[in-house]
């Protein structure tokens, strides 16, 4: 049987703020299956965005393991770490963070330069990937020109033109109305559909209903792994 594509095994989080700690995470332990689709679910608070921050790479646990594709990320290096976000995760944020001096195509175009693909081949994969989110016509738009639900494409776009094995999304349909989140979450379906996994972070009882599988956290740990029944 295959490693899981996350691992974290009894992982705790303790911030040091002045004389107090803060514990973000008491003792988590989950694993992930590549090709999977879950939501992680919590209130404010709750310990979800530490959570998300270990699967992307961007904390380090107080203690416990935490393996993204077969490796512990305590043991590697800064660089090491940069590397296996580029190349393992795509990231879709709540306010898109597109770079509004760019046009479409060159947003999506972004993580493509920092693996050294030459610029032909980045434009040939970033108009493929703009293609499969029905964005062909807006390639040479600015983000200013673009709806919500546009944008949102866009951003999910270039998570997808590296061709990560991990999709983590943060309250992507956060600031959407009902109906383009509700279509920017079948566009997640889809993607999953391709043996990509989706893990999306959010407060939102309809998404986490929505997933295939919903962990729902809360004071920094698991109260309920729940997968929806076929």
């Amino acid at each position: 049987m295959s490693e899981p594509v996350i691992l974290m095994e009894d992982v705790r989080k303790i911030y040091s703020m002045g004389e107090q700690e803060v514990h973000a995470l008491r003792g988590i332990s989950f694993s992930v299956e590549q090709g999977e689709f879950l939501s992680i679910m919590g209130p404010s608070g709750s310990g979800k965005s530490t959570c998300m921050n270990m699967i992307g790479c961007l904390d380090r646990p107080t203690s416990g393991i935490v393996k993204i594709g077969g490796r512990e990320t305590a043991k590697m290096s800064e660089k090491e770490l940069a590397v296996l976000r580029n190349k393992t995760i795509g990231f879709v944020f709540q306010q898109y963070h597109l770079l509004p001096t760019m046009t479409v195509l060159e947003n999506v175009m972004v993580p493509l330069r920092y693996q050294g693909i030459e610029r032909p081949l980045r434009r040939d994969m970033a108009l493929a990937a703009l293609e499969k989110v029905g964005l062909s016509e807006r390639i040479n738009h600015l983000p200013n020109e673009l709806s919500g639900g546009q944008k949102q494409r866009v951003a999910i776009a270039r998570a997808t033109v590296t061709r990560p094995a991990i999709i983590l999304a943060d309250e992507p349909t956060g600031a959407l109305d009902s109906s383009t989140g509700r279509a920017v979450l079948d566009l997640f379906g889809e993607i999953n559909g391709t043996g990509t996994t989706i893990v999306i972070v959010t407060h939102d009882p309809g998404i986490g209903a929505s997933t295939k599988r919903c962990i729902r956290i809360l004071d920094g740990q698991i109260q309920e792994d729940k997968v929806a029944m076929a």
